[in-house]
């Protein structure tokens, strides 16, 4: 699939099956996220892939904590999870982070997978719970969480959503 097939035909898939992904496509996926742009080419944001179906669980209800429209689990039932989160001290971080995230959907859908992401990295990663998976990974420093890049095999096909119009506005 070409990048511009892969952008207009892109979708947030919100129900995965739980079959695992091979860890090769997981690795393609998160290559294309790191080779996003950067500000200066900082490369201020990382990737925590999380396959552990444990952590994985665990994850879901920390975020499910902060949902204030509460759903069992806020992952869809995906069966990995690839949180991006990014050093603070560099002033792109924000749109780094945001970049790797649009490129690691980008990278899923191209490869034959659904992914989608899911707010709420930054309160979960604020939490003390979030900061003990990090500390246990070694991640030090000022790591804000910028999204949570769900990925597995699309339990649905779901229609392509109307965009809007008259959002261009030209000056020739």
């Amino acid at each position: 699939m070409d990048a511009l097939q892969a952008m207009l035909t892109r979708k947030s898939i919100k129900k995965y099956k739980p079959d695992p992904v091979p860890q090769a496509l997981i690795d393609q996926i998160i290559e294309a996220g790191l080779n996003a742009p950067s500000g200066l080419n900082k490369q201020a944001p990382i990737i925590v892939a999380v396959t552990n179906k444990e952590i994985r669980d665990k994850l879901s209800k920390l975020n499910a904590g902060k949902d204030p429209f509460f759903r069992a689990d806020p992952f869809y039932g995906a069966p990995v999870v690839l949180v991006v989160l990014a050093d603070k001290s560099v002033p792109t971080y924000l749109y780094d982070g945001s970049l790797v995230m649009e490129n690691l959907q980008l990278a899923a859908h191209a490869l034959g997978l659904g992914a989608c992401w899911i707010h709420r990295a930054r309160e979960t990663f604020e939490m003390d719970e979030g900061k003990e998976i990090l500390k246990s990974l070694g991640i030090e420093g000022e790591y804000e969480g910028i999204g949570n890049c769900i990925l597995g095999y699309p339990d649905h096909d779901p229609d392509k959503k109307p965009r809007k119009e008259n959002r261009v506005y030209y000056i020739k």
